[in-house]
């Protein structure tokens, strides 16, 4: 049985939070701040560490986990499948340049929440067929997380939207002055890194925001 349903994984999408432990002050932690955003309104996490080594992983995995099943909240981690599995996280996020959608499916089971990155309808309509749950698709604005993902236009933006049957969360330099701008676009919600952790009051940046996107 699926841990969490496609109705709930769509209405988890609202509110997205990527962990960045760059934005941590001296003394804060992951784990704390991870927690003041799910107060404050972030309705699903994603482990995301690109300097962390395995074990890190593992501890902050560990962690997080448990504190994602308290609240309630999906938890995944990007791109590591092995560890995914060994921490039995809710599911793994995956980029175009990661294993293909299909092989992650098989790997991960049916249960498990696959998202996939996709930057055109192609791409998204291919990761629908092979099994994803959601898709993320950016970058919405310039954003300085990645720096070599160019801005997608809004118009195709919400043609993948149109194209697809599963949410569609949009991700890339989104802040609370420029979200209004994703209006109208047929998104289920907005994955965001520094408009939640980047905040000296996590929890309250985290309520301004859902309040933002509901109005999406």
């Amino acid at each position: 049985m699926a841990r969490f349903t496609k109705e709930e994984i769509r209405r988890a999408m609202l509110l997205y939070a990527v962990t960045d432990r760059y934005w941590l002050k001296e003394g804060e932690t992951l784990y704390e701040k991870t927690e003041e955003a799910i107060r404050g309104g972030a309705t699903f996490v994603q482990l995301r560490e690109k300097k962390a080594g395995k074990d890190e992983i593992i501890s902050l995995g560990k962690g997080l986990k448990e504190l994602c099943g308290r609240y309630k909240v999906p938890f995944i981690l990007d791109d590591d499948i092995e560890l995914t599995l060994l921490l039995d996280a809710d599911g793994v996020h995956v980029g175009q340049n990661d294993r293909p959608a299909a092989e992650v499916r098989k790997l991960i089971g049916p249960d498990r929440i696959l998202g996939v990155s996709a930057h055109s309808v192609e791409e998204a309509l291919r990761a629908e067929k092979d099994g994803a749950d959601y898709l993320g698709v950016g970058a919405a604005f310039a954003t300085g997380t990645k720096k070599d993902a160019s801005p997608l236009s809004h118009d195709t933006l919400q043609a993948i939207c149109e194209a697809v049957n599963i949410p569609v969360v949009a991700i890339g330099g989104i802040t609370e002055e420029n979200v209004s701008e994703l209006a109208g676009r047929g998104v289920s919600g907005v994955a965001v890194v520094s408009a939640i952790y980047g905040q000296d009051d996590v929890e309250a940046a985290a309520a301004r925001m859902k309040k933002l996107v509901e109005k999406l």
